[in-house]
């Protein structure tokens, strides 16, 4: 009887194969498959380099995916598999990408979370009532010093609803633009999801569904949990930013408030879309050929994003025409579900809202948009109400016959939510308008000129990846008003002489990196200004001198240096 012989494994590498950290798939090189035992582990034929790979990944996105969530998927696998391919596919095509990984296809991919879910999904940290006496032990598991946080509790995703558990994918999402667009390093950002519950039944009862299946606490037990999840991780990393994203219009206020002077945190919803929309805005006033003391906006939609965008716009209408902030709130009409908001309407307004309300209305309500837009004839139009299709043919029309160049700002997301399309709008205006819209829409052509023109994106992509680069760079105490102001009026010059001259609000995506960097510089000087810097060499840098070019070009190139650039190292032998 033979006895078979049994050859021992060698000791090969395999996390150049199976750590999404180390793999480098068909780039590494034959001497490195040699070196680490994986020869045959790989098609021998096929050595890439990283550009190679890229093109294999279009390729089987536009060959082989279907949907866009398809290649949603498909992206998530690659950043699970090699997430060094996959930032260097997104950052080398983010026009492309930004889509794909957040809005619009992040709103399908959250209401389908629990079902897309697979054990690949290993990407941050689900913290339930359940894990409250293992707070600091989780994060003592976490392997990395991070330096970044998004947390979410689900309550208010996108123009979707309370999606509990399922909103994770928010801010995995808005991390992957953190790391592509600023340069934040992969191994130091954390997705955080509270998972609190839902209050949406139908989620409850989804026998997929992944979160608690419980309604969603009080505010007493609600702020409890949030107070110690934020301590425990503070006690892990005492440095880090943690940005707070989609919670509930109350929530995201009272959260802003309780931990903004206790911690270095910041609300996205309020603060980043609020600076976004400002840039825009300084923007397209200086293309509308009307004064800013002229100008006169109208808000459709007032929960936290849309005061939010508000309180800033206001704050800068008040700092250039030189007036007092409640002077400068009588440039504004907040308008939500129940019509324009004013002090004799006869309900109970919430906290954010009474600082907005009219009291020059007469005693007359206005109940409708249309109604609104008639009375205070404004040259700004601006959506975040998340109704589809609100900026109607009627209501866009009157914006045109009231203003040569109107400004319209159908903000709300996914898709399917905005107040209207680049299409009609440009089609009512008579290609007239001043547009910028939250998710991205395709070029059309103007209706006379027939010239193709192109849509501004008012995305906070442009605000929160270098606010929170520079923030984090700069070692700062807190995130302040000044500093995300700081980061708006950078974005707004940032316009390079061929995109005014197209009419752009906003830079071309392509320039997102650039962009980043300069107004991660900005937002460091700040800090260092405030007295808020923490980190010792780029305090030396800038010494008393804040304002000085050369120290500006300094710390850009320091900034610079510290990005994170997805290309595979040249590991040896392990």
């Amino acid at each position: 009887m033979l006895t078979p012989s049994v050859v021992a494994p060698s000791e090969s590498n395999n996390s150049f194969l199976t750590d999404t950290f180390t793999n480098q798939g068909t780039a590494l090189t034959m001497a490195m498959r040699t070196a680490n035992h994986l020869r045959g582990r790989i098609p021998t034929s096929a050595v890439e380099t990283i550009q190679q790979q890229c093109q294999r990944c279009l390729h089987f996105m536009n060959t082989c995916c279907t949907t866009d969530l398809d290649k949603y998927n498909y992206l998530q696998r690659l950043k699970y598999e090699d997430i060094t391919l996959f930032y260097r596919l997104v950052v080398d095509n983010l026009s492309l990408m930004a889509p794909l990984i957040y809005t619009p296809t992040i709103g399908e991919a959250c209401v389908k979370f629990s079902t897309l879910y697979t054990p690949a999904h290993r990407d941050g940290l689900f913290l339930s009532m359940a894990d409250l006496p293992y707070l600091d032990e989780i994060m003592m598991d976490v392997p990395y010093d991070m330096s970044l946080a998004v947390m979410t509790d689900g309550s208010r995703i996108l123009g979707l609803g309370d999606l509990g558990l399922n909103g994770m994918g928010i801010p995995q999402g808005k991390l992957a633009l953190y790391i592509a667009a600023a340069g934040f390093n992969p191994t130091k950002t954390l997705a955080i999801s509270l998972d609190l519950g839902t209050n949406t039944e139908s989620i409850r009862n989804d026998p997929f569904y992944l979160g608690a299946r419980t309604a969603r606490p009080n505010d007493a037990v609600f702020f409890d949990f949030v107070d110690k999840v934020m301590a425990a991780v503070y006690r892990r990393w005492p440095r880090i930013l943690v940005q707070f994203e989609d919670f509930s219009t109350d929530h995201a206020f009272d959260t802003l408030a309780r931990y903004r002077d206790k911690y270095l945190t910041f609300n996205d919803d309020i603060q980043g879309t609020g600076a976004v929309i400002l840039s825009g805005f300084i923007n397209a006033v200086k293309m509308s050929g009307v004064a800013m003391k002229d100008h006169r906006v109208l808000f459709f939609g007032a929960g936290s994003a849309g005061v939010g965008v508000a309180t800033q716009l206001a704050e800068h209408v008040a700092e250039a025409c030189g007036i007092s902030i409640e002077q400068a709130r009588g440039f504004f009409w907040m308008v939500d579900s129940k019509g324009l908001i004013t002090a004799d309407r006869g309900d109970k307004l919430q906290e954010h809202k009474v600082s907005w309300a009219r009291k020059d209305n007469k005693g007359i309500q206005y109940k409708t948009l249309l109604e609104v837009l008639q009375y205070a004839k404004p040259t700004c139009l601006i959506g975040l109400a998340t109704i589809g299709g609100a900026f109607d043919a009627e209501i866009l029309v009157d914006m045109a016959q009231m203003n040569q160049r109107p400004i319209i700002m159908p903000l709300s997301n996914p898709l399917t939510n905005a107040e209207c399309t680049f299409a009609d709008a440009v089609k009512y205006t008579h290609g007239r308008c001043l547009f910028a819209s939250g998710t991205a829409f395709p070029v059309c052509e103007h209706p006379t000129t027939k010239k193709i023109l192109t849509p501004g994106q008012g995305n906070n992509m442009y605000i929160f990846p270098g606010l929170g680069l520079g923030s984090v760079i700069a070692g700062a105490k807190h995130v302040t008003d000044t500093m995300v102001n700081t980061a708006a009026v950078t974005l707004a010059n940032s316009l390079t002489q061929d995109e005014i001259s197209e009419g752009l609000l906003y830079p071309r995506l392509a320039r997102i990196r650039e962009i980043s960097a300069e107004i991660a510089r900005d937002v460091a000087l700040c800090a260092v200004r405030e007295g808020l810097a923490r980190d010792a060499n780029v305090i030396s840098m800038v010494g008393s001198n804040p304002k000085d070019a050369a120290v500006s070009a300094k710390l850009l190139a320091h900034i610079k240096n510290l990005m994170y650039a997805p290309v595979y190292p040249k590991p040896a032998k392990i």
